[in-house]
Parts: C-alpha cells; structure tokens; sequence
C-alpha cells in the first residue's frame, strides 16, 4: 500500500505512464509468488490500445418544432445552458424522440430511440433514466442530479468528454450511453414536442487518438483433468484519478482505498494459493488499467480471453476494502448482487465474513469491472466494504484514512472459502 498510493505514483492516472509502473510492481509480486505470467508475450502485462475523441466545440442537441398557429421552427439548444452531458459514448448521434411516464407503468423502448424520462418525482426520474439505455434507447433525457444542478455553469464552460474505447473490443458500457440532463425550460418544450420527432446530438472533435492501457495476469493452471480446463478469476483495477483538481491544496488522488485495497486481496489470494499445491480448477489473477474511464481494461480482457469465456465458472471483483462499512458488521464485506446468484450464500456458508450489499440504491453491482463479464452471462460479482464515505474520489482517499486491521480480518476471512471454491466442483449460477 506505502507504494501504491504513494505521492510518487501520483495517483495512478489511467493510461499513464504511473499506471504502467504500478503494473509493473505488481508484476513483480506475482513472480516473487511463483504465480505464472498470462500476459503478452509470455509476460505478466497486456496491453490495450484506447481510442479518443475529443471536442473542439461545445455540442448542441436540435430539432423542429411545431406548435398551433406558429409555423415549424429549428430549435437548437447548447450544453452548459438547455442540457448538461452526463456521459457520452458517440460524439454525433440523431434518433426519434419518444416520451416515457414512469408513472404510467411500462412502456417499451422503441429501437433508437432518444427517450425523454418524465414522473411525479424527479429523483426517481434520475433513478430510471439508464436503465432504457440497456433497453435499445440511443439516448436518455432527463433531470440534473442536485449536485450537477449546484454546478451548472461550471460544468457547462467546461467541454464535455466522449467515453474513450477499446481498439478491438466492443464498448464496455454497451453499444449506446448517451445520458443529458435538461433543464426545466427544456423539459417544458420536451413536453410539447410529438414522438416521433427526429433529435440529432452534434459537435465538432478533434481527430481521433490513440493511447494505451494495462492490465496485469497472472495464472496457477489447475491440477484436476476435468475441472483445470475450467476457470476462476480474482480481479481489482490498479487505476485512479491521477492528478487532478486541487482540493486543500492536495493534486494527488493517491485511491488507497480505491482500489489499491482491492489490489492488495488479490495480491493476497495469489500469494496464498501460490504457496500450496495447485488447485484443482485454474485460476487467474487479474489486474485491470484504465477501469475509471469505463471498464476500458476488462473490456480487452474480456475479448481476449485465455480460456474460453464458458469456461470461466466465476469472476470475483475485489472493490474499496480498505475501510469498514458501519452498515453492516464490523470487519464484514458485502457483495454486489447478492440476490442474484448463488455464489454469496456458498461463500458465506463456508466462512467468509460476507453479507449482501447494504447500498442497493447505489447500483453498485453495474460500477465496476465485474459488469463488463455479467453482461455476457459470467456470474461475476464485486466484494467491497465502501461505507460511503467522503474521501471517495479525492485527494483525502490516502493510506493515512485505512483501516488494516479491517482488511486483515476481511482479506483473512476469505482465504479458506476461496481455497474451497478454487477446489470444488461447484459452480456458480444466476438466479431466474
């Protein structure tokens, strides 16, 4: 931990050069375990190509609009003024607009639609909103959060960014993520406008460039003749914030709890099952760049896969451990989707001190690497002890803030229930 959420590694930027080094040390702890290297050329590091695009203007949503006794009108409305970018995956995309009232019960997404969120209460409004973007909705219309509201005319001076992507690999977050919050005189236009109505999002960028990421992999083959074909993969994202806004006169998003914790249970895991004989099923060590942009990362891992993706039983993301959460019982994990699958139960019955997620509105399950393999049917699920607290995201988030007699006894806790599931036949199952 004194070395990766060191001031040297200056936060661990995503695609940096910092991130590259902290691959390299843990590449090196991996080998000093007798951990084999799964990574390029017959080394313990991957590399991935990212793609960027960046705008040179700000971007404007427009439209015609007709109301009684007024003839058709283009109406084009700006970020930082009628709308805010929330996240963007596509620089210029156009779609049919249609309306959608939570309130009025469920109403399905029409392919390629841009979808305009309206009901009674606009924090469920919010709440709702992404959800139609996995439905087929191209974009999603809806009201600011507080906070961005707060921020308004700061964010708007500022350039919206484009999601970079993965050369080779489809989108970690899904084809479309086009999410704009609009203001309250944009909604009451909204309102008037007819589905159906063709929306185009437009502006200038710069042309596309390319840079790197890195992942690490590391890999005990499994013993066993049936199941060593067969696969487990315990996974953390090495990657922060970088060096960023000052906040008390700190630049330095050290992410000790985010995730150099999460590196550390893997670390762990791998030094552990490293000593003993090898286990029956394989397993992988797995270290992801670049996840705070996107899963970008785990989305190469993904599609270049060692084994074959039905042959990976279950993925284990490991996610800000590095402090209790008081929601649940002191020196407890809790797991991302408990009620989904069956694999908590099986772990929990067989020692590990974990509980379900006490912070199912956080959406927790779908923020962090483990998405990018639950979306194509691997039961993969995140461990974390994130108790909300305030130093998430900022320079405070440093080794000065962690417990380690937490992650001792959580870490601790783990090692005879994964050692069980390395060994057994079991294999982990969604739930209908």
């Amino acid at each position: 931990m004194e070395f990766l959420a060191s001031d040297a590694m200056q936060g661990r930027g995503s695609g940096t050069h910092d991130e590259l080094v902290a691959a390299t040390f843990i590449a090196a702890q991996l080998r000093a375990y007798g951990i084999e290297p799964a990574g390029d050329n017959g080394g313990y590091i991957q590399q991935a190509t990212i793609l960027r695009e960046n705008f040179t203007r700000t971007p404007h949503l427009s439209f015609r609009l007709s109301e009684k006794g007024s003839p058709p009108r283009v109406v084009s409305w700006t970020h930082g003024q009628q709308f805010l970018v929330v996240n963007l995956s596509q620089a210029d995309f156009s779609g049919p607009f249609q309306k959608i009232d939570i309130d009025a019960g469920p109403l399905a997404v029409k392919p390629g639609a841009i979808v305009f969120v309206t009901g009674k209460s606009v924090d469920k409004v919010r709440e709702a909103a992404p959800a139609f973007l996995s439905q087929g909705a191209v974009a999603v219309l809806s009201p600011p959060s507080r906070g961005r509201l707060l921020r308004w005319a700061e964010l708007g001076k500022q350039l919206p960014e484009v999601t970079p992507q993965v050369e080779g690999a489809s989108p970690g977050s899904g084809a479309h993520f086009n999410l704009i919050a609009v203001n309250d005189v944009a909604r009451e236009d909204l309102a008037k406008v007819p589905d159906g109505t063709i929306l185009h999002f437009h502006g200038m960028t710069a042309p596309q460039k390319k840079d790197s990421t890195w992942n690490v992999i590391g890999t005990i083959k499994g013993s066993d003749e049936m199941l060593g074909k067969r696969a487990i993969l315990f996974s953390a994202h090495l990657d922060h914030l970088g060096i960023g806004a000052p906040v008390k006169g700190d630049r330095i998003y050290n992410g000790a709890d985010d995730d150099a914790s999460g590196v550390i249970a893997v670390l762990e895991l791998a030094r552990v099952l490293g000593l003993g004989p090898p286990p029956k099923r394989s397993v992988y060590f797995v270290l992801f760049g670049s996840e705070e942009e996107g899963g970008l990362g785990s989305t190469y891992f993904r599609e270049h896969l060692p084994v074959p993706l039905e042959d990976l039983d279950a993925m284990l993301e490991f996610e800000m451990i590095g402090r209790a959460d008081p929601a649940v019982a002191r020196d407890t994990l809790w797991l991302t989707g408990w009620e989904r699958s069956n694999l908590g139960l099986e772990l929990a019955a067989h020692g590990a001190a974990l509980v379900g997620d006490p912070h199912p509105a956080e959406d927790f399950f779908q923020r962090s690497d483990n998405y990018v393999f639950a979306k194509k049917g691997v039961v993969a699920q995140t461990i974390s002890s994130y108790g909300m607290h305030n130093d998430y995201h900022q320079p405070s988030d440093d080794i000065a803030h962690l417990d380690f007699e937490h992650m001792d006894e959580a870490i601790a806790s783990l090692i005879k229930p994964i050692e069980w599931l390395v060994n057994s036949d079991f294999k982990p199952e969604w739930k209908p």
